[in-house]
């Protein structure tokens, strides 16, 4: 392949600026087609953002012989089955987090890549953003000394304004989601956990709903203990009142601490020479990443965030959760 040209799956809000129009502004890289269900709002796409194609059967887009690379950003519960049907088809995927509903799934997807020989990266997109390259960069160059601890809290009322609005509200339906707002924000938290401190050996955690109105588990905590040494402890909640919300990542270290949140734009370095790092917002915050699968799949680099490198989110969140459903 000279070119990835791109197929959607899934064209809803998500991509209207985080991902979509990024396709066409990598190198190397079109967005020829786009699919939902609701064939008037396919096409309104399309038109809207000069997409040549639009279908409104997921099955004809990747069955269609100018798609060489599928996209997939629907909701969790189809990621596994289109995802396997694109590997099955030869086109190379880039699949939205979280991976899929579980870890079960994650690990069937990874393996219908590797027997089928075809290419699988996932949108753990943080990876490439320059605010976590620098954290990556900082702890790497022993900014604060011998890792210690890091403390994650991520405290939001019902509804938080950080989420992307749909009508029906998936996030929040089990089977659609595989585990409310912790299964759809958390992934995020935790694919960086595992990209800064390696080998997990060891996770626990504790999940409960303490909200009467959901089906979800809306309080979630969890404890990692990596191989290192470093140990992990995050929480989750998703039923504070607004005044008390959070977003903040601390990891300390025998010299002092880094602070950040997840969705933030500034670092702050706390030692005996403090120093404070502000990155501009991205237009679109997955360009970054669409630039290094895209060199993935033309044979220039290597895989982002692998199929193996999911997987141990998922397994992470069913550990917290104690392997619930």
């Amino acid at each position: 392949m000279e070119e990835i040209r791109w197929g959607i799956i899934g064209c809803g809000d998500v991509t209207e600026v985080k991902s979509g129009p990024a396709f066409n502004k990598v190198a190397n890289s079109k967005l020829v087609a786009v699919m939902r269900r609701d064939g008037a709002k396919a096409a309104d796409y399309a038109k809207r953002h000069n997409v040549p194609k639009w279908y409104d059967d997921a099955s004809k887009l990747i069955s269609d012989p100018e798609v060489n690379a599928i996209y997939i950003a629907t909701p969790p519960l189809q990621h596994e089955a289109y995802t396997i049907e694109a590997l099955k088809a030869g086109k190379t995927v880039y699949v939205e987090k979280p991976m899929t509903l579980d870890a079960a799934a994650a690990q069937r997807m990874t393996d219908a890549a590797n027997q089928l020989n075809v290419k699988l990266s996932v949108a753990h997109y943080r990876r490439a953003q320059p605010m976590f390259l620098k954290v990556k960069a900082l702890l790497a160059a022993n900014t604060i000394g011998d890792i210690r601890l890091v403390r994650l809290k991520m405290l939001q009322p019902p509804n938080p304004a950080l989420l992307a609005k749909t009508a029906d509200n998936w996030r929040i339906n089990p089977a659609i989601s595989g585990g409310g707002l912790f299964h759809d924000l958390a992934p995020h938290q935790l694919d960086l956990m595992t990209y800064y401190f390696g080998t997990v050996k060891n996770a626990i955690g504790i999940a409960t709903k303490q909200q009467q109105n959901t089906e979800v588990d809306d309080l979630v905590t969890g404890n990692i203990l990596f191989e290192n040494g470093v140990v992990f402890s995050g929480t989750w909640c998703f039923s504070v009142a607004p005044h008390d919300l959070a977003d903040s990542c601390v990891i300390y270290g025998s010299k002092g601490h880094i602070s950040f949140p997840m969705f933030g734009n500034k670092i702050k370095v706390t030692t005996d020479q403090s120093a404070e790092y502000v990155f501009k917002p991205l237009q679109h915050v997955q360009q970054p990443m669409i630039e290094k699968v895209v060199d993935y799949f033309l044979g220039k680099g290597e895989n982002p965030c692998s199929g193996e490198d999911a997987l141990i989110t998922m397994k992470l969140m069913d550990d917290f959760r104690g392997n619930k459903s």
